[in-house]
């Protein structure tokens, strides 16, 4: 599936524009502000019924606007064109429409059109708290398994409850341990399955992101990655009771899958910890490239590629690589963002008859 159009009213920077898409590999240029990343975001949105930078609607409304719009058309060979339609209203529920169906449950429609998306902040996945790698791992799984997306919207919830009974508890005279097991017993089950899914997509993606940062980097460096969850340990339900007390005290969970992490590993050695920018950067792109592959091969079609400001502080020889594999070995859309207009063109050069160049000067 590819995007043929996508129409954006009161859309974050966008009053209302329509662009349509004619090549398969698409370059988006302007200054800053002009509304790349927005662009690339939309696309997103599209395809998540989210936006990838922002955590709640409110924030995604044009200045001044009650609400927005997105409209999206996407075709497949010869087969009749797809169309997707987001309609948000501050003072009203989302609707979100799939060929002009409404859907009950928006997540659904997570996985139809796969999707991956590198920007700059997603460095905070290789450099920052354990947060955005387990959203990386649930960006990917969920794609693929709706069981898993089910699973973990039932944990979050049942995790948020229980969070709030133990900070709201602690002001009570007398504790309701009776309600606490409760939700305890709730957060076994997806906690078990998520972690068990989890386990295997691991091993999965770490051969992948080996392969992916040698090609990138152009060297051999030996790269590793651990998955580190509680529920290694021992069985959850022993584990969330062993914890209940340190749980009170703190008034927080402590235990659990919502603690998951990836650990990344240089020549042995914590890679945050002595990588450089360029390493970095390139151990991003492995990670995002290897979740591109895995969907590929499991959806049996390359997803959607969405890439914005990778050039900034790559060298010519890491960008090279990237782009030798997601536009040439690669078969599926992708859309690229730079600020300068030349160095997009000469980048894409050598795949010229299939590029299309959208400058944004407004």
């Amino acid at each position: 599936m590819a995007f043929t159009k996508i129409a954006l009213t009161g859309y974050k920077n966008y009053e209302s524009e329509t662009f349509y898409f004619k090549q398969r590999i698409v370059g988006i240029c302007g200054l800053n502000g002009k509304g790349k990343t927005n662009l690339l975001d939309a696309i997103n949105y599209l395809c998540f019924t989210k936006s990838y930078f922002s955590k709640t609607d409110a924030l995604n409304i044009f200045f001044g606007a009650e609400g927005f719009r997105l409209e999206g058309e996407l075709q497949n060979g010869h087969e009749m064109a797809t169309k997707i339609v987001c309609v948000y209203r501050s003072s009203l529920k989302k609707e979100f429409y799939l060929d002009d169906v409404a859907y009950v449950k928006f997540s659904h429609h997570v996985g139809k059109f796969p999707c991956v998306m590198i920007a700059p902040d997603d460095i905070e996945m290789i450099t920052g708290g354990s947060e955005e790698r387990r959203k990386f791992l649930d960006t990917l799984i969920s794609q693929v398994d709706a069981e898993y997306l089910q699973q973990l919207i039932t944990y979050n919830k049942v995790i948020q409850q229980r969070n709030s009974f133990l900070k709201n508890e602690s002001f009570q005279t007398k504790f309701d341990a009776q309600f606490l097991d409760a939700l305890d017993a709730q957060l076994v089950k997806p906690g078990e399955y998520i972690h068990h899914v989890r386990t295997q997509f691991c091993k999965k993606i770490i051969p992948l992101v080996q392969q992916f940062y040698n090609d990138i980097s152009g060297n051999n460096e030996l790269i590793s990655m651990d998955y580190t969850s509680h529920l290694k340990d021992g069985d959850f339900s022993t584990l969330i009771k062993a914890s209940r007390q340190k749980d009170i005290v703190i008034q927080r969970s402590n235990m659990g899958i919502h603690k998951d992490d990836l650990v990344f590993f240089l020549n042995k050695n914590i890679f945050k910890n002595l990588a450089s920018q360029g390493q970095r950067k390139s151990l991003l792109f492995a990670c995002k490239l290897a979740e591109f592959e895995i969907l590929r091969a499991m959806k049996g079609s390359p997803p959607l590629l969405l890439l914005d400001d990778v050039f900034e502080k790559l060298d010519e020889l890491r960008m090279k690589n990237l782009l030798q594999y997601v536009c040439k070995e690669n078969t599926g859309q992708v859309f690229i963002t730079d600020t300068h207009r030349e160095r997009l063109e000469n980048a894409l050069s050598e795949f010229r008859s299939e590029v299309q160049i959208i400058e944004l000067l407004g």
